[in-house]
């Protein structure tokens, strides 16, 4: 297998599942600026999207969107438990990965991204993020995952969230939240991850 990714994109969440299910795939960094490849490659032509991630099967095959490659690699993957069984768990874990992707991911971005996005919607993107931090704080309160143990959804939320702090986005007024992000950057998977990309030592 093979992730095109960006560092610290919402690849970074397919990035850590990868290596939370043991997989062995390769890694092909994207410029999003330039949509070049390193080695001077149109990353359209290989993605007409443009974006990350994409996760390019063994078959050859080439898929995007992060809540369903995530759900592959789980799938995929079953001994690790990062999806749970199909009459349990994972109902809990599919709700979180959609809440991630609708209510974070997208509220995020591109809104907080680009600089000609107007202060009104500015002010209203990061009012709805922090009710959202909210209660996600609330919940990991009572809870140190999203659903049991470890999951996809945990490498999406715990993608997305940090770009709060790319963005200087407060999360002091989220204690629970703060630690949440704190644990599972110290999951050994997750460090691998992110030293990979250059974003830890």
């Amino acid at each position: 297998m093979k992730l095109y990714y960006s560092p610290g994109a919402c690849s970074l969440a397919v990035h850590i599942a990868l290596r939370e299910a043991g997989a062995k795939f390769d890694l092909t960094k994207v410029d999003l600026a330039t949509h070049r490849l390193a080695d001077g490659s149109d990353y359209f032509e290989i993605s007409p999207r443009g974006y990350v991630p994409m996760l390019e099967l063994d078959d050859g095959s080439r898929h995007t969107e992060v809540a369903a490659l995530l759900q592959h690699v789980a799938e995929s993957a079953s001994r690790a438990n990062l999806l749970g069984e199909a009459n349990g768990r994972r109902f809990e874990i599919l709700q979180w990965l959609t809440f991630v992707s609708t209510e974070l991911h997208k509220t995020f971005s591109p809104w907080l991204w680009h600089k000609d996005t107007a202060d009104s919607t500015r002010t209203a993107v990061k009012d709805k993020l922090a009710a959202r931090f909210a209660e996600l704080d609330r919940h990991l309160a009572a809870h140190e995952h999203l659903a049991g143990d470890f999951s996809v959804a945990d490498a999406y939320c715990f993608t997305i969230v940090n770009w709060a702090n790319l963005l200087a986005l407060p999360l002091k007024p989220y204690p629970n939240l703060q630690a949440y992000l704190t644990r599972l950057a110290s999951r050994p998977h997750v460090r691998d991850a992110l030293v990979a990309e250059g974003l830890a030592r």
